[in-house]
């Protein structure tokens, strides 16, 4: 289903049905999935369509930029060391159409799960979607349209073992990819105490057969100060 497409076109995998078909003299696009339906007439005579995963912080809309990983089991991190682990998080599906030079976004769907929490005080605190994940040493096998796979490299700079049981993240700066197989992201965290982390995504794949994901936030031409988001209230 990811990638670029011809209309007429139809799909339908486990909880996901999509149709763009001609009736009465227009193209009717038609998606089902789980219990939401969306159903649009396009006035065109000939277009492109292209499918791809989504920065997953748009359903049911876009009250945040921000995601927050709720690590299950904390995972401890020896001093003044590097390590990589394995996390899933929510993939939200976007379906483009094409313009004259780029694309218009048509729809975006998600199969999982739509939570938000609060990440710090109520003063002073952010919004994110949240997501629950366990810790992986080596990349989990998953439904590439319900869940992607972030590697994390998690850089402790301090003297102490340092516990991790989150990991927050600007979400305008995410760098997402895919393939028929999977989803992914690469992503670091830089533990700077024992209460204060720094997290940054990297543009690379996790497989050298992916393809990059067309952002959001570049169709939107939104202005972007920072890719990067501080942990001040705790790992």
């Amino acid at each position: 289903m990811f990638g670029t497409h011809d209309i007429p076109l139809s799909f339908e995998t486990e909880n996901i049905q999509l149709n763009i078909q001609k009736q009465n003299g227009c193209f009717v696009y038609q998606r089902k999935c789980n219990d939401e339906e969306e159903e649009k007439t396009l006035l065109a005579k000939k277009t492109t369509i292209l499918i791809n995963p989504v920065e997953p912080i748009n359903k049911p809309k876009e009250i945040t930029q921000y995601l927050l990983i709720d690590i299950d089991t904390s995972v401890i991190v020896e001093p003044r060391s590097t390590f990589k682990i394995y996390l899933t998080f929510p993939v939200a599906i976007g379906v483009f159409i094409k313009r004259v030079r780029d694309y218009d976004i048509l729809d975006i769907f998600t199969r999982a799960s739509q939570k938000y929490t609060l990440y710090g005080d109520q003063q002073r605190g952010v919004i994110c979607r949240y997501w629950e994940s366990l810790a992986y040493s080596t990349p989990p096998e998953v439904d590439p349209f319900q869940l992607g796979i972030l590697e994390l490299s998690i850089k402790n700079t301090t003297e102490r073992w340092v516990p991790v049981s989150k990991a927050v993240f600007n979400a305008y700066g995410m760098k997402i990819y895919y393939s028929s197989e999977r989803v992914s992201m690469k992503a670091s965290m830089e533990i700077l105490s024992e209460s204060t982390a720094e997290t940054e995504f990297f543009s690379s794949p996790l497989k050298k057969d992916m393809k990059k994901s067309l952002e959001l936030y570049n169709v939107r031409k939104l202005s972007v100060l920072s890719s990067t988001f501080t942990m001040a209230d705790g790992i």
